[in-house]
């Protein structure tokens, strides 16, 4: 019974010479064993202006610089750690608040934990703020990503003799080129990038580039998708509609856009490769019919065939077969010796 009288009762003599019970306390949280107030040598009601005062006064008491040797001035170190913590922890309402709430409610021990430790991990940036730079960098990363894939196209078209050709003829007859040039004092380095800077325009201007390599949109960067999404839903939902009144209810044919849609579905291709194919193959798809399911099927099977056939004539392959069945599988073995 008196164990219990003292655990209950317990006093704990803090260096500030105030006492307080132990069990108010726990270790880890706020200050430790100590009282944040009695740290700082103000009372529970003091005002922000008094605990500032306290705080400065405190802290050049005991600052380590203060003190000479060394065990005073670990001593010191301590206590200023400890004046620091207090006046952070009392200088914010919030933070304030949770430590008066343990004062006032020992016997809650997890629920002190846990207001305790929110505060400390949650960040402290608002995370629309955080969600909303994360968005925009995404973004900025790719429209520039897709101005240097539409870039390096470019590039490459103007290495290409036959566009190149093509897109200086069309200069000269669209007169974009000047016929007194030579006449005018200018080196030929100058009259050079003139001539590339002509031909990569009438390039820009007139050839269709499709897929990953094509003209980048600011419509197809995520902060505009996700701003577009309601009215891309409510369009999607649209579409399907008039796709299953059409087609499912009142059995209309397929048109020659319907009849891309599923062949792609069935390729299992993005918007963009389907869009970066030639107009040949897609023509082809189409007389070959494969939106029908069966006709699709049976294409799929010759194409694994044909496949299998190059593969079988393919001397490399064939290099590849007869190493497989002389030594069978590779494998990596350690040397235990």
């Amino acid at each position: 019974m008196l164990l219990k009288f003292l655990r209950v009762n317990c006093l704990l003599i803090m260096f500030t010479g105030s006492a307080l019970c132990a069990e108010t306390y726990l270790e880890g949280l706020y200050c430790g064993k100590f009282s944040c107030y009695g740290v700082l040598e103000v009372e529970r009601d003091a005002p922000k202006s008094q605990i500032s005062k306290s705080y400065r006064r405190l802290a050049k008491k005991n600052h380590p610089d203060m003190h000479k040797g060394a065990e005073a001035k670990k001593e010191a170190e301590e206590k200023f750690k400890l004046i620091a913590t207090a006046y952070e922890i009392l200088k914010d309402e919030e933070s304030r608040a949770d430590y008066d709430y343990m004062l006032d409610n020992p016997e809650r021990i997890y629920s002190h934990y846990y207001r305790y430790y929110r505060r400390h991990v949650t960040p402290k940036v608002d995370v629309r703020i955080v969600v909303a730079v994360t968005i925009t960098i995404i973004s900025a990363v790719q429209y520039f990503s897709a101005c240097q894939r539409y870039e390096s196209a470019i590039k490459y078209l103007l290495t290409v003799p036959k566009y190149r050709l093509k897109a200086l003829d069309m200069a000269k007859k669209e007169g974009k080129f000047d016929a007194n040039r030579k006449s005018r004092r200018r080196s030929k380095n100058e009259m050079k990038e003139e001539e590339e800077m002509i031909i990569r325009q009438v390039l820009e201007d007139n050839i269709d580039i499709r897929g990953g390599y094509a003209k980048p949109k600011v419509t197809d960067v995520l902060w505009i998708q996700l701003v577009l999404l309601p009215v891309s839903v409510v369009l999607y939902i649209a579409w399907y509609l008039r796709w299953f009144w059409k087609f499912n209810i009142k059995k209309m044919e397929y048109g020659r856009e319907e009849k891309l849609y599923l062949i792609r579905k069935r390729l299992k291709m993005t918007q963009n490769a389907f869009d970066a194919l030639e107009e040949e193959k897609k023509e082809s798809y189409l007389r070959q019919e494969l939106w029908i399911e069966d006709n699709y099927q049976e294409w799929f099977k010759k194409l694994e065939e044909d496949m299998k056939k190059q593969l079988a004539e393919n001397s490399r392959y064939k290099s590849c077969r007869r190493y497989m069945k002389n030594h069978g599988t590779g494998r990596i073995t350690f040397d235990d010796s």
